[in-house]
C-alpha cells in the first residue's frame, strides 16, 4: 500500500483537510495516509521547511509526500514533483522545496495545471494524488510532467559564521514553548572546535553546556540540547521558555502600509561564543 504524508497550512477549524483526505481516497482506496502537521504558521517558510525535512527522513524509502503550503502565493501555473534520498515530494512551485531540502533535488519535474481549472486547495490535492496514483503503476515520471522544468527557489535559513561564534534564529516554538534554533548539531560541533561556549539569548541570559535530557537540570531551570532532528533547542525543565523569555520564532506577515501589501519579517537570534 503506498504510504503519503500530507501537510498544510489549513488547520483544523474546518472541513479542508477531511476534504482533501476524502479526495486522496477517491483517487485510490489503497493509499495509506500520514499526517504530519496542519498547523504550519501561514506564510511561513523556515517554519514549514523545518517540520517537512525533520519528519520526511524518518518515513521509509520511496515514500510520498504531499506538501499542500501557501499553495496561492502567485496564481499558480504548475506543481511540482521531486525525487530526492529516495523520497517523492509534492508541492507548490513557491520556493520551498529548496528549503526543505537545502540543496537542489535530484530530480524536478513540473505539473502543469489546467488553464481553464478552479484552482483551489481540493483541485491541487487532486493534482497531486492522480501523479501518486500515476506512480505506482508503473509510470515514467517522464510522462507525467515537463522534466528540468524550472522552478522558483528560496534561500532557506543558515547561521551566520564567524571565527569566534555562530548566530542562528529561532525557527520553530513548539507545543510546550520550546525553542527550536536553525543550528545543528554537525555546525555546532564544526565551528566549535572542541572550544568551551556560552549560549546567549535575550541580551543577558546564558547556557554554557549541552545537556541530553531535560532532567539534567532542576525543574525550572533552563537548558540547551539537541533535539531529536539534530537541531539546538533552548528549554526550561518543565516550563515554558519562550513564553517566560519572551522568545519569538520566525514569521512572515502580510501588512498593508499605504495601500501595498508588503512583507515584514520577524525574528528573534540566538548566538553561541566559542572560547
Amino acid at each position: 500500500m503506498p504510504l503519503l504524508t500530507l501537510t498544510s497550512d489549513i488547520g483544523h477549524q474546518d472541513y479542508l483537510v477531511g476534504a482533501v483526505k476524502a479526495q486522496l481516497l477517491q483517487i485510490n482506496m489503497g493509499f495509506t495516509i500520514v499526517d504530519i502537521s496542519h498547523n504550519i504558521s501561514p506564510f511561513n517558510y523556515p517554519q514549514a521547511a523545518y517540520i517537512c525535512r525533520s519528519a520526511i527522513k524518518s518515513f521509509p524509502e520511496f515514500s510520498y509526500h504531499i506538501i499542500l503550503i501557501n499553495l496561492f502565493e502567485k496564481k499558480p501555473e504548475q506543481l511540482l514533483l521531486a525525487f530526492h534520498n529516495n523520497q517523492y515530494l509534492l508541492c507548490a512551485d513557491n520556493g520551498l522545496l529548496n528549503m526543505i531540502l537545502e540543496e537542489k533535488p535530484e530530480m524536478v519535474i513540473g505539473i502543469p495545471l489546467d488553464k481553464l481549472a478552479i484552482k483551489n486547495t481540493l483541485y491541487c490535492a487532486s493534482i497531486m494524488g492522480n501523479v501518486v496514483n500515476q506512480l505506482i503503476q508503473g509510470e515514467s515520471v517522464k510522462n507525467i510532467g515537463v522534466a528540468d522544468v524550472s522552478y522558483r527557489e528560496k534561500n532557506h535559513l543558515r547561521p551566520l559564521l564567524d571565527n569566534s561564534w555562530i548566530e542562528g534564529q529561532i525557527i520553530f516554538i513548539d507545543n510546550f514553548e520550546n525553542v527550536i534554533v536553525n543550528i545543528t548539531r554537525d555546525q555546532f560541533e564544526e565551528q566549535r572546535k572542541g572550544r568551551s561556549f556560552r549560549i546567549v539569548f535575550k541580551r543577558d541570559e546564558v547556557i554554557d553546556r549541552v545537556s541530553e535530557t531535560y532532567a539534567d537540570v532542576n525543574e525550572g531551570e533552563k537548558l540547551a540540547l539537541f533535539n531529536s532532528a539534530g537541531y539546538l533547542e533552548i528549554a526550561i525543565n518543565k516550563g515554558n521558555a519562550a513564553g517566560l523569555f519572551g522568545l519569538k520564532g520566525f514569521s512572515e506577515k502580510s501588512t498593508q502600509v499605504s495601500g501595498i501589501m508588503q512583507t515584514q519579517l520577524f525574528y528573534q537570534t540566538v548566538r553561541v561564543y566559542f572560547e
